[in-house]
């Protein structure tokens, strides 16, 4: 994105997730995302750093192709050294065979652990393994007690929350790098709301009541 675009989404956008893949790694990144470059991308995240765009970093790590530790290592010290120091949160994210890239394995659980660490020893705080539903980093941890004080399943799913109304730990008090507040409406089950393929197959105006009609068919489906 130029400087220009990104002052004119700053009027209107509080945080985001910029997303990675291939650790970065340039010859990945010219190969399988057509991507000559990956400097514009960092040139982006500075201007939204400046800009007080709250920022996370995701990194697709894809197995054999995609997985290097050193490149894993050179994008977490880039975003210590670039964003704000230790607390800026990163994701390292599972991927699973589909569409082109079919012929590779899911990412190896053990694979993203080791990247966890790096961005770890690299001096990052908040950490997290995506598309695992269930692993222990999906939750945000306390950097100062090593409580949770996010507890997540599948990624968007809140179980629990211990944070007071200023965003810090309920148990040490120490002061946790959340964009934003969390509302009450985490404790909702329907937060998100469910939208069938079929219901997406044309380009027309989806009601609520369609969509509640069809989950109670794939629930009597289910049933059944």
């Amino acid at each position: 994105m130029t400087d220009e675009a990104v002052d004119y989404i700053s009027k209107f956008l509080d945080a985001a997730t910029v997303d990675f893949k291939g650790n970065a790694e340039p010859k990945f990144l010219r190969k399988f995302s057509m991507v000559p470059d990956p400097e514009p991308i960092f040139q982006t995240l500075l201007e939204m750093k400046r800009k007080g765009i709250f920022i996370e970093v995701t990194d697709l790590v894809v197995p054999e192709i995609g997985d290097n530790l050193e490149y894993a290592r050179k994008l977490a010290r880039w975003v210590v050294d670039n964003l704000g120091g230790p607390e800026t949160p990163m994701h390292f994210l599972r991927f699973h065979p589909d569409y082109k890239v079919d012929y590779l394995p899911p990412t190896p659980i053990e694979t993203l652990e080791k990247h966890a660490q790096v961005a770890k020893e690299e001096g990052l705080k908040y950490v997290y393994i995506g598309n695992v539903p269930g692993h222990k980093l999906e939750n945000t941890y306390c950097p100062n007690c090593g409580r949770v004080v996010i507890r997540r399943r599948g990624g968007f799913d809140i179980l629990e929350v211990n944070l007071t109304e200023d965003g810090r730990c309920k148990f040490c008090g120490a002061k946790i790098n959340i964009g934003g507040k969390v509302w009450p409406t985490w404790r909702l089950s329907d937060r998100f709301a469910y939208v069938p393929i079929e219901l997406l197959s044309k380009y027309v105006r989806i009601t609520r009541e369609q969509i509640e009609e069809a989950r109670r068919r794939i629930h009597v489906k289910t049933q059944g």
